[in-house]
């Protein structure tokens, strides 16, 4: 049995301290999971969800060996360097070193793009034992000889997906040649994609692999419904939705999303050609386009957003009553989050995904992950019947495999939505956690 209690872990003193002033007693699972492998020195692949605790997991192991330093910090010398794709969690992260290490007498820096570079440069000059800090900024304060990077300890790359959903692979190999090779490594991520996989191939050393599954619950308020169609016909039922949804609500946005940011952007210029105003937000925009792409849409000067897994996370958008899932997610955890988007502030909203022939078997992935099939809707013009029967007999053979039983679903009759039952909430095992 894993132990989740935070007093029992080799932490220093003043860590202990900090968490009891906190009021923290038990580790969330990824802590449990992280921190023991951590504390020996060991490289970690972490599979987990931003809400999870992970921002302790890598932040305690990292005070604690700064607990046991004895060298002073040199001039623009930087020991533990966190490596983040926005300046909003950067300031997350950093100010969760600031508490946890509050009892320590450490120095917790900031560096990231949108202001000055002056009170960063002077910072910088007297060195820091944690330096938290964007992709970008980064490197253009190290190239003007700003700061050293050759006593790095340890190199943590927080949501490192969304950094390479957002372009920024490039500087993360320039900044992983420039640190020394003796170092411990480690990469958080929501999902693990070819991608993914690659960088860890050429960042981390034998390292430890940790899945945390989030806690599956859909929204209750969130209508959601799939519908069978062709690939050819995803732009003709798209464009119909959308156009209903601006024509018979007022204020009330749509969010689509698309499985890449090529697709996004396609999109987003055949919604234009249809009159419907339509922006694209995804990781080849530069942040500043992204954020007036964003601005625009909370306005409701455009009413539709299109966008990638990634480029999508931390958009809470009240008004947004509709979202279309155009390509079904590659990762099922992805369909939660997506759903998620509508539904906001106690409102209600509607989430619509297109599934074809080809897609088949990430809709099944999908409804094992919330454990609930989502309801068929037929009640359009380009439902295609075949799509829906090869699903039906997909799980009818799942089902039999798994029960022995013939399973109780069947197809749904033409014009009608199957209902379900809602996925039931699980309650929490931790008393109280990061």
């Amino acid at each position: 049995m894993i132990e989740t209690s935070f007093a029992a872990l080799p932490l220093a003193e003043p860590i202990q301290r900090a968490l009891i002033e906190k009021g923290y007693l038990h580790m969330s699972p990824i802590q449990a999971q992280a921190i023991p492998v951590l504390l020996e020195n060991r490289d970690l692949l972490a599979c987990a969800q931003t809400g999870t605790g992970k921002t302790a997991a890598f932040a305690l192991p990292v005070l604690n060996r700064l607990a046991q330093k004895t060298k002073p910090l040199g001039r623009e010398e930087v020991l533990n360097l966190i490596l983040t794709p926005t300046r909003e969690l950067a300031v997350q992260v950093a100010e969760s070193f600031s508490t946890y290490g509050k009892f320590m007498k450490i120095s917790v820096g900031l560096v990231h793009g949108g202001v000055s570079p002056l009170p960063q440069i002077r910072m910088l000059q007297k060195g820091l034992d944690v330096l938290v800090a964007t992709p970008g900024r980064l490197l253009d304060l190290y190239n003007q000889g700003h700061l050293s990077l050759a006593s790095v300890q340890c190199l943590v790359l927080d949501e490192a997906d969304r950094m390479l959903d957002m372009g920024f692979i490039h500087d993360i190999r320039k900044i992983t040649k420039i640190l020394p090779f003796n170092r411990q490594n480690l990469l958080f991520s929501a999902t693990m994609n070819p991608e993914i996989t690659k960088l860890t191939a050429t960042i981390l050393r034998n390292p430890v692999e940790i899945r945390v599954t989030p806690e599956v619950t859909t929204a209750t308020k969130v209508t959601q419904s799939i519908h069978f169609v062709n690939r050819e016909s995803k732009l003709p039922l798209l464009l119909k939705l959308v156009k209903r949804q601006t024509a018979t609500r007022n204020g009330d946005l749509s969010l689509v999303f698309s499985r890449t940011k090529h697709g996004a952007n396609k999109l987003a210029a055949q919604l234009n050609k249809a009159g419907i105003q339509a922006d694209a937000i995804h990781g080849n925009k530069s942040q500043s386009a992204r954020q007036h792409a964003l601005n625009r849409f909370k306005a409701g000067s455009t009413p539709v957003l299109v966008a990638t897994d990634v480029a999508a996370r931390g958009i809470d958008v009240r008004n947004i009553t509709l979202v279309v899932n155009y390509d079904m997610p590659v990762e099922p955890e992805s369909y939660v989050h997506r759903i998620g988007r509508t539904a906001r502030a106690e409102a209600s909203g509607r989430a619509v995904s297109f599934c074809s022939n080809e897609e088949l078997d990430l809709l099944r992935s999908v409804e094992r992950f919330i454990k609930q099939s989502v309801p068929v809707d037929t009640h359009h013009e380009h439902h295609d019947e075949v799509v829906a029967e090869r699903h039906h007999q997909k799980n009818l053979g799942h089902n039999s495999h798994r029960s022995g039983n013939a399973p109780t679903s069947r197809p749904a009759p033409k014009g009608k939505v199957i209902a379900t039952k809602r996925n039931r909430k699980r309650p929490s095992m931790l008393s109280r956690s990061i």
